[in-house]
């Protein structure tokens, strides 16, 4: 039955490329205008909101227990280095393949490089993004040359190790905030139950709890592909702290709302109210109530499905903030082309693809064994 389930989900896999291979000539061949629902009115639509927005919220998973590890001195998380790392700059990868996609003009994209609008919050992204993916590399290039056996390389990279880590951390935070500053230029255009001069804090504050929650999906399900044991002592912890931070984000929107006095649009019944419910539901109180308990927080299941509400919640947010906030407020009308959506899903499957390999054929899930060596 398993063997019948992995055929299904490859040939699945394997559809689900095709499609998108097929969409992305589509759009390089005939433009934006044919491939997306995009217009004047409504520039921005999934491929920023879920490839971008979501991409980079995902990967926050790295530069969180890197910090743990290598600042706050808590090697018993080491174990979880390498693989955090490896699900971040694959993030990082694919958000940039994905920012590709949504730019009229991709060949132009080098332009950030050398044409310098310091005042811009979309400079200082492009820049932090082009920066930590590139630190993310170096960060997980010990493990490749430990793969190849390239033991000098692998020596020498690891001796800078914390100058990168300290560096990662600090172009992170910047840009992982300045998405949500991205959105402060638009306070009329967009829903008062998103829109907060606090945005940045609040995006900042929900991808350290999404990215510790990735950690734990991605654990879960490698475990159960290569047969490895879960580091249950470990994932426990991370999700007690990722819960943490969560009701802290959460405490910190509904007292904004209340500051603000926005709390009319709670009880007023409404397409933007019943979305932004679904939002704090499914990504904060659900998950809350299941991991504030140690004893389902010591279940392999509930830290899974937990884990999975988290990070559904987290897309919610990203896709409200960056669709739904707009479309309910302005009226304009958007809903994904089936060209953005079977892009976006080739994304995810490929970056799937890419741990996958990685996994099978680099120590990813060995660092607690060599790093000490």
């Amino acid at each position: 039955m398993n063997k019948i389930t992995n055929n299904a989900w490859k040939i699945i896999g394997i559809i689900i490329v095709a499609v998108g291979l097929y969409s992305t000539v589509v759009r390089f061949t005939q433009g934006l205008k044919v491939s997306t629902n995009l217009s004047d009115a409504f520039p921005w639509g999934m491929w920023i909101g879920f490839d971008i927005l979501c991409g980079v919220g995902l990967a926050a998973g790295g530069f969180t227990i890197c910090a743990a590890v290598y600042i706050f001195n808590l090697e018993k998380y080491h174990p979880l280095v390498r693989p955090s790392v490896l699900t971040a700059f694959l993030g990082y990868v694919l958000v940039i393949f994905g920012l590709l996609f949504d730019l009229g003009k991709p060949y132009n994209v080098w332009h950030a490089i050398i044409m310098w609008n310091p005042r811009s919050v979309m400079f200082e992204v492009a820049w932090c993004v082009m920066l930590y993916t590139t630190v993310l590399f170096l960060e997980f290039s010990p493990v490749v040359f430990e793969g190849l056996k390239w033991q000098k390389l692998q020596k020498f990279m690891k001796a800078v190790t914390i100058p990168l880590i300290i560096l990662g951390i600090l172009l992170s935070t910047l840009h992982q905030s300045s998405l949500g500053s991205l959105f402060l230029i638009i306070p009329t255009k967009m829903h008062p139950l998103w829109y907060s001069s606090y945005l940045p804090l609040f995006f900042y504050l929900s991808a350290i709890a999404t990215g510790l929650s990735m950690v734990i999906f991605e654990s879960y399900l490698s475990a159960r592909a290569f047969n490895k044991g879960i580091e249950m002592h470990l994932l426990s912890k991370v999700a007690f702290a990722s819960v943490v931070v969560l009701l802290l984000n959460l405490a910190l929107r509904v007292g904004d709302l209340l500051w603000n006095n926005k709390l009319e649009y709670l009880i007023t019944f409404s397409e933007a109210a019943v979305w932004f419910y679904a939002e704090i539901i499914i990504g904060s109180i659900i998950p809350a109530f299941i991991l504030l308990s140690k004893e389902n927080r010591e279940k392999k299941t509930m830290l899974y499905f937990s884990s999975v509400l988290i990070i559904a919640g987290f897309l919610f947010n990203r896709l409200n903030v960056s669709i739904t906030s707009i479309t309910t407020q302005t009226g304009v009308e958007y809903f994904p082309s089936f060209y953005e959506i079977s892009v976006t899903l080739m994304l995810v499957v490929l970056g799937m693809y890419a741990f996958k390999l990685a996994v099978k054929y680099l120590p990813v899930f060995s660092e607690h064994e060599t790093a000490h060596k």
